[in-house]
């Protein structure tokens, strides 16, 4: 890899994080978050596809993907300063006061133009690793290559002929795995409840439209033609059974659900050992 294609990764990695870390005071979502009054935000044109995967997704799982649920992981614990300690009851009051944000309801998108009338707290982890994935192997195609796996912290993009075999990690010893995938020409996501656990039920994926982390579901993989794709329906699963996503998308899965029973589509390139 030249140094000019090192350089462009490296200053788009960066362009998105200084626009969608919730972690960052200096980012474009934490400026919406301390808007007192709302305000109009202009999001880098690359925002379209992002915001618009929401919309399909805030649709087809009735509102339980939402990036509007921000606050509530920051009132869980998972908040910038990363305290991993709820909220006091009295805050949690407070909050429980006010009408819940949705994302059809209290963004209006114009393009690349959003408009709010309140702090909201955009939270894009359930899509927004993956889309900076496909990001990245859209700046390797065009510089030529045609060959390569683009690896997001497990969230996976490859690209060539000849296939690469994954392991599916076991949700809850990441020592094993379960069953392997096999990845050609596209992408591989995973989501589970153990890897950011921080107490007695508390974790990362949370309905929106209760607050409440999941419990009915430990482990989802999904394969998908793109990442952004493959990871906000890894999220979706959790809610959502996948013979309604699949009305919408086009996807293969594996979900092991809390009882300990895997399940799979009849489309998934792969096997499960248990």
């Amino acid at each position: 890899m030249s140094e000019s294609l090192r350089s462009h990764i490296v200053d788009q990695t960066r362009r998105f994080d200084g626009t969608y870390s919730r972690f960052r005071p200096d980012s474009l979502v934490s400026q919406i978050a301390a808007a007192p009054h709302g305000g109009r935000f202009e999001f880098p044109m690359d925002s379209l596809r992002l915001f618009g995967l929401y919309d399909r997704l805030h649709a087809v799982t009735n509102g339980a993907v939402d990036p509007l649920v921000g606050r509530q992981l920051e009132l869980l614990g998972y908040d910038a300063a990363y305290s991993l300690k709820p909220a006091p009851d009295e805050v949690w009051a407070a909050h429980r006061a006010q009408r819940r944000p949705t994302w059809n309801v209290d963004v209006v998108r114009d393009g690349a133009t959003l408009t709010t009338r309140r702090p909201l707290v955009i939270d894009v982890g359930a899509i927004g690793k993956g889309y900076l994935v496909d990001l990245l192997s859209t700046i390797l195609r065009e510089a030529g290559h045609t060959h390569f796996v683009v690896d997001g912290s497990g969230d996976l993009f490859h690209a060539g002929e000849r296939p690469i075999r994954v392991g599916l990690e076991h949700p809850f010893d990441p020592q094993r795995v379960i069953g392997m995938a096999n990845l050609r020409g596209q992408a591989l996501c995973a989501s589970g409840i153990a890897r950011r656990a921080w107490g007695n039920g508390l974790h990362h994926v949370l309905d929106a439209r209760t607050g409440v982390p999941a419990s009915q579901v430990v482990a989802t993989w999904v394969m998908a033609d793109e990442t952004a794709l493959a990871d906000g329906l890894a999220t979706a699963l959790f809610f959502t059974q996948p013979q309604q996503l699949a009305e919408t998308f086009r996807f293969s899965y594996v979900r092991v659900d809390a009882d300990g029973r895997a399940v799979h589509s009849p489309n998934f390139e792969g096997e499960l050992f248990t």
